[in-house]
């Protein structure tokens, strides 16, 4: 059987050729009627007069850009956890799961959650993604999982015998207080007393009691989990392909390199006498880019620098370098990782964070294939998203939608409206089979 998971570095260019399984999608840019879409694939007798929906594309579309327009910022998007401009979202938000027929709370930790409840049913699914947002956002990452799973409940055909609870994580990003997940980790249980006392006088301004933040953890027998989001990548836009099955997401390693040197006067110091620690740093970030290239799916990113003192004719006393390395193996990340630790010599080392892959879980990622269209990609995500906290302890699956141009993380993030009807259909039809 054909391979078809790739890596975020991994693509297939337009150019080269692709059997009819894997003519997915129409041409970027196009613009097709629903009715059109289905009929694409009516020769893998997958879509059905059944699947026209009562909210589609251009409702999903424009009601991310619609909160997109919500925001603590002139001129863009910013909505950091809890902040004014995220009671404004809530209020809105919570009137479209309402209409869609579900009960809707906050929870303690700022979590918005609507509930559909199935007849006599003690189970449920989840379905939901995040609503904060990094500075100078785009409209649709984590936004986009959100709206769809709202309307995903409102054009179910017929009850389920499972409860499904549509949740908006608070916090993703980690923006406000360099913690991120909060949301999902309080969902699971995992949130510690360290963060809770970190972010407990947010909770407060927003009109939430800590106390309950315990209460904020799934008891309910979970059926699962589903996560819709943008892929934030090329991989899709390059392959003109809608829509991917994400198998685990990404594992890392983040750490802090400190070079040191001595500082001294630009114009009297010959080169031969100096102590450059910028140019020790620049040394070795060029190794990192080596590295990073000598082996398939690994990624390394030195992103930040700190110079000290700064000053344009002191040569660097002090270079503090960031690096993120990235690797669907734990233990090819972790050699990895050694390797550019090697190659930074005497360079002091702080703050190592790692976190290894996270599979999704195989028997619901089996049954989301299954409502998918045939040749549709399997792939890693290269990106962390609230899933990656509730694998370990909820069944979990994922699936991405093209990023046109690759672009995410800034305000010409965009989807093309035939990938989101496309991705409302399988979301209904994966539902619906959980029935079975």
């Amino acid at each position: 059987m054909e391979d078809r998971r790739v890596h975020q570095y991994d693509v297939r260019h337009r150019h080269e050729s692709r059997d009819s399984r894997h003519n997915l999608g129409p041409p970027v840019g196009a613009q097709l009627a629903k009715l059109e879409v289905f009929s694409r694939f009516a020769n893998q007798d997958l879509f059905t007069i059944a699947d026209v929906t009562k909210l589609d594309s251009q409702t999903v579309i424009g009601r991310c850009r619609e909160l997109a327009s919500i925001s603590d910022m002139e001129g863009g998007t910013f909505r950091p956890f809890l902040s004014p401009a995220t009671k404004r979202c809530h209020d809105l938000v919570a009137r479209w799961m309402k209409e869609a027929g579900m009960s809707v709370r906050t929870d303690a930790v700022g979590n918005l959650r609507g509930l559909l409840t199935g007849p006599a049913s003690q189970r449920v699914f989840l379905m939901g993604s995040h609503l904060d947002t990094v500075r100078n956002a785009g409209a649709f990452d984590g936004i986009l999982g959100v709206i769809l799973a709202i309307a995903m409940v409102e054009n179910l055909h017929r009850p389920l015998p499972f409860d499904v609870e549509v949740i908006a994580f608070s916090e993703e990003e980690g923006v406000r207080f360099n913690l991120p997940f909060i949301g999902s980790r309080a969902l699971v249980g995992t949130l510690d007393q360290a963060a809770i006392n970190l972010i407990t006088p947010a909770l407060r301004d927003f009109g939430l009691d800590p106390a309950g933040i315990p209460d904020a953890k799934l008891t309910a027998p979970c059926l699962g989990y589903l996560e819709f989001h943008i892929e934030q990548g090329p991989v899709l836009d390059h392959a003109n392909e809608p829509v991917a099955l994400v198998e685990a997401i990404v594992g890392q390693i983040r750490a802090l390199a400190t070079f040191s040197g001595t500082a001294n006067h630009a114009g009297t110091t010959p080169m031969s006498l100096r102590q450059d620690a910028l140019t020790a740093a620049a040394r070795w970030i060029v190794q990192v880019e080596e590295i990073a290239r000598s082996a398939p799916c690994l990624v390394a990113t030195v992103g930040k620098l700190e110079v000290q003192p700064n000053i344009s004719n002191v040569i660097p006393a002090v270079v503090t370098a960031s690096l993120d390395v990235r690797h669907p193996d734990d233990l090819s990340r972790q050699q990895a990782f050694e390797r550019c630790r090697q190659a930074a010599g005497n360079a002091a080392w702080t703050n190592p964070v790692s976190v290894r892959t996270i599979p999704m879980d195989v028997d619901l990622t089996c049954k989301l294939e299954s409502a998918c269209p045939k040749g549709t990609r399997r792939m890693i995500s290269g990106a962390g998203h609230d899933a990656m906290i509730l694998a370990p302890h909820i069944p979990s699956a994922m699936l991405f939608l093209r990023s046109p141009g690759g672009v995410s993380h800034h305000p010409a993030e965009t989807v093309l409206p035939e990938d989101v009807d496309l991705a409302l259909s399988i979301g209904q039809r994966f539902l619906e089979s959980l029935t079975i």
